[in-house]
């Protein structure tokens, strides 16, 4: 195995390549740039003296010779060393190598008055083309000229095959996935709660990375891929960093959206530098998270899907499918919608192994409660089991979230540890949502009171009906109100009369506000959403209609962008569909009269439910079963809620 590093050399030895042309370039510019000055000003420097200085000079016989600068208003004046020593401090102070500079006006040259003075005291003179002139200006050109050069080979050019410079392409295509080396954060399968169905498929694997000749003796060769299938949140990501933590090898990881640039080839050219850096690395195991974002169904979805996305796929395609047995890369993939990928990513040869990562059940659920609340301190009235049991359908992050929520709240009341009611305000904030501060007048709450009864009444006095659990008229989150009902967790298979009774809870609310205000109200939206939901599945899914019978039908639902063809989006005639409809509304029609007939029946019951929820505004079960009697065969422990606005 090689050993671990952050990036191969070859990397690093191209980026020292690529800055220093960069540092050169600028020493280069720099020394240019100082020799040009130095060429343009360093050669005359002397300094200047006035006119009338020079004049008096020549009458004392002082100069020694004068030189005239062609094409220049000015005169070189040189000095005899042994009289310059007798000049004035303020002449001297301007004589460098002995000589002075004297600047004239145009007019003294033109008219010859200095001609003339030189002349009559026989001051011999010469006149000197203007070298540091057409020297200057030479090295100027040459100077620019170097640096236009220097600019076009080392800065423009190289945008021709990197358009954005200093080795920005080639990290551009070079792949995102982070590397998490066996002795950094190590995660185990003793980290992982729950989930014994997927550690036992996924432990093979581990075996072949830590013994791989144990296989290679028999001929068995490891599965190329393990796609992870299951729900947001299960634990799909900490799974794959278990089985890396237990077969001690590199782990590199990846989102399937990183691939995805506006610039085609891109991500192909990831998916090459991301299974070169792995074989580099093998053995080890490359994780690609949500890999429905690349690996979906080509030639789908409305205008026939994107080049980017399919030649990106494409390449994933070709590389786990160029495997040599002996390189000992796994790849594992992680998706919670495994209906949109492409066929040819879950043949024999890619992903080999599908490994349902489920929701937990009640027992996963107190293993995984235990882990996340082992650094918090618990009161001794916290009862996980039963917290657990409650907590129905929680993935382990929804569950990581309502300890840290818990946690929180002991917090923010300054407690020394977590205690049971920390836990029951907890769940309330992640199911229900968290209390508004909206003060209701009286009828509007006594409304609201009513219409949670009605769904409370209906499911106590239903025998198929799930029992409530717990009844609230305190505003949260988008609801004016939240009834929660218990249902038994171990029970899979639904019949008719379960989603009937279903219907009728639903319409409870809608039912209440009949019989009490003789008309329905806006509230019941999110009401009628689910039970229509639910009625249109039982006719088109579940074959629970008389008149259409056992027969499924595709209504519509997904999106086309998710994979599906457009033209799937129906396989029935428009009589049948109008069949459906008639049934989805004649299944609504019946819950409602019965929820109103319920109602009607036991209106004293639920007056004084009311009257109660008035004064305490939330009502536990307990409180129920002395007010409504108990409901015969409650035996269920766990938790669903349905809001109401």
């Amino acid at each position: 195995m090689a050993p671990p590093r952050d990036q191969p050399n070859s990397n690093r030895k191209s980026r020292r390549q690529e800055t220093m042309p960069g540092g050169l370039l600028w020493i280069v510019a720099m020394v240019l740039l100082l020799v040009v000055l130095y060429i343009t000003f360093g050669i005359q420097n002397y300094g200047t003296i006035e006119y009338s200085d020079f004049e008096k000079l020549v009458q004392d016989k002082k100069v020694l010779k004068v030189t005239l600068q062609e094409s220049s208003n000015s005169l070189v004046v040189e000095f005899d060393p042994e009289k310059a020593k007798a000049l004035d401090e303020t002449i001297k102070k301007q004589i460098k190598n002995n000589r002075v500079e004297v600047l004239l006006w145009k007019g003294d040259v033109t008219s010859g008055t200095v001609s003339k003075l030189l002349r009559d005291n026989n001051v011999p003179r010469k006149t000197e083309r203007d070298i540091s002139s057409w020297v200057g200006t030479i090295a100027t050109f040459l100077f620019t000229l170097v640096i236009l050069a220097v600019i076009f080979f080392f800065l423009i050019l190289p945008r021709f095959r990197d358009p954005f410079g200093n080795g920005f392409l080639n990290n551009y295509i070079r792949s995102p996935a982070k590397r998490y080396d066996k002795n950094k954060s190590r995660t185990t399968f003793e980290d992982v709660a729950d989930m014994a169905n997927a550690k036992f498929e996924l432990q093979e694997i581990v075996d072949f990375l830590k013994t791989p000749e144990k296989y290679q003796r028999l001929g068995a060769q490891i599965p190329k891929g393990v796609l992870l299938i299951g729900p947001p949140g299960t634990g799909k990501t900490l799974l794959a960093r278990a089985v890396a933590g237990e077969a001690g090898v590199p782990f590199f990881s990846i989102s399937g959206s990183e691939f995805i640039q506006m610039f085609v080839g891109v991500g192909a050219s990831r998916v090459r530098d991301m299974f070169r850096t792995a074989k580099e690395s093998s053995p080890c195991i490359l994780f690609i998270d949500e890999i429905d974002a690349v690996g979906r169904m080509r030639g789908a979805g409305v205008g026939g899907g994107s080049d980017e996305r399919e030649q990106t796929l494409n390449q994933i395609l070709s590389e786990m499918d160029g495997f040599a047995p002996n390189e000992s890369v796994i790849v594992i993939a992680a998706t919670n919608r495994p209906d949109v990928l492409d066929s040819a990513l879950l043949r024999p040869g890619r992903f080999d192994r599908h490994v349902t990562v489920d929701r937990p059940t009640w027992q996963g659920r107190l293993e995984i409660l235990k882990v996340h609340t082992r650094n918090k301190p618990l009161g001794d009235d916290v009862n996980l089991e039963e917290i657990a049991r409650k907590m129905i359908g929680m993935t382990g992050a929804d569950l990581r979230n309502l300890a840290n929520e818990a946690a929180l709240i002991a917090s923010r009341d300054t407690k020394s540890r977590i205690e049971r009611k920390d836990f029951e305000n907890a769940a309330d904030r992640v199911l229900m949502g968290p209390k508004r501060d909206e003060v209701l007048n009286e009828e509007e709450k006594k409304r609201t009171a009513f219409h949670e009864a009605g769904h409370t009444v209906v499911g106590w006095y239903m025998p198929q009906a799930d029992p409530p659990q717990k009844v609230s008229i305190i505003p949260r989150g988008q609801a004016g109100g939240v009834t929660m009902f218990t249902f038994d967790e171990d029970k899979v298979h639904r019949g008719l009369d379960y989603f009937k009774a279903r219907l009728a809870v639903a319409m409870g609310g809608r039912a209440a506000e009949r019989l009490m205000y003789n008309q329905p109200y806006a509230g019941v939206e999110m009401d009628l959403k689910q039970a229509t939901r639910l009625a249109r599945y039982m006719v088109t899914h579940w074959g629970m209609s008389d008149k259409l019978g056992p027969m499924s039908f595709r209504i519509g639902e997904e999106h086309v962008f998710l994979g599906k063809e457009i033209q799937e989006q129906r396989d029935f005639s428009e009589e049948t569909a109008h069949l459906i409809d008639e049934e989805v509304r004649r299944l609504l029609l019946d819950a409602d009269e019965q929820a109103y007939k319920i109602i009607a029946d036991h209106r004293p019951e639920m007056e004084k439910l009311v009257e109660l929820l008035l004064q305490k505004e939330e009502l536990l079960s307990d409180d129920l079963k002395t007010l409504l009697g108990t409901k015969p065969g409650e035996t269920a422990t766990a938790v669903r809620a349905e809001t109401k606005s």
